[in-house]
């Protein structure tokens, strides 16, 4: 993002360096204030439920190990990985990481997290279309994300057609970004229904559990809404100032 928020201040010809600053901060500011509202919600939901002990009084290895073995996946290991909320599921070694705070932990916080990595391992193991589709394009995002601005500078240095192809085709590379935002998403939300799922179906957990869990994922799902809708922000703001750019010099 350091390099778009150059970008936003670049071209000196038309408003100056900090007129397009502050022109990018402005309109990407809604969402900005989704992603920290955002992260502050997660946070402060997980904190709340990771004080809170779950009615079986079983931790977050135990329930991801419940699930996968419900699963025919006994072959997926668990492993304990330092950090906070630094929880995943790595396909490539068949191995679920949980972080300190839901590898011992009995908190409701603690099993809604690990369930929810359990349900990626699940999706992976039933070759879920969404997440399939999602790792295939993976490399063509990373390519587009580091690409995209790039093109997008040049294409301000240079008048007429070319430089405006330039910013056209730039944007086109970055907006491969949201692309895999957008797969991500039901990818996020799967995961998270199937782990609801097992906590509410396995006659182990009580309703408070649930409700619990359900309030953390759900809090934990905003964060990749906001990261889609701070991406579209992006991709709204370089067309219009920088398309704009363009007709301008023409």
């Amino acid at each position: 993002m350091f390099g778009m928020m150059l970008m936003g201040g670049y071209y000196g010809g038309y408003g100056g360096y900090y007129g397009g600053y502050l022109s990018y901060l402005i309109f990407l500011l809604p969402a900005m204030i989704l992603g920290f509202w955002a992260q502050m919600k997660v946070k402060g939901t997980f904190s709340k439920y990771s004080m809170i002990s779950n009615s079986r009084g079983m931790t977050g290895a135990q329930a991801a190990r419940m699930i996968l073995d419900r699963n025919g996946l006994s072959y997926v290991r668990i492993e304990h990985i330092a950090g906070e909320l630094t929880d995943h599921y790595d396909p490539r070694d068949n191995v679920i990481r949980l972080s300190s705070s839901v590898y011992n932990s009995t908190s409701i916080g603690a099993v809604g997290v690990a369930a929810h990595e359990a349900g990626h391992a699940v999706q992976h193991a039933e070759g879920y279309a969404p997440i399939k589709v999602r790792n295939a394009i993976i490399p063509v995002c990373n390519l587009g994300s580091r690409i995209g601005p790039i093109m997008i500078i040049a294409g301000c240095l240079f008048a007429g057609t070319f430089g405006r192809n330039l910013i056209v085709y730039g944007i086109m590379l970055f907006s491969l970004v949201a692309l895999f935002q957008m797969l991500t998403l039901p990818v996020e939300f799967n995961a998270s229904g199937r782990a609801l799922s097992v906590i509410r179906e396995s006659g182990i957990f009580d309703e408070e559990d649930y409700r619990g869990a359900k309030k953390v994922l759900s809090a934990a799902a905003m964060t990749y809404v906001a990261a889609l809708v701070t991406t579209l922000s992006q991709i709204l703001y370089y067309a219009v100032r920088f398309l704009g750019v363009g007709r301008r010099r023409d």
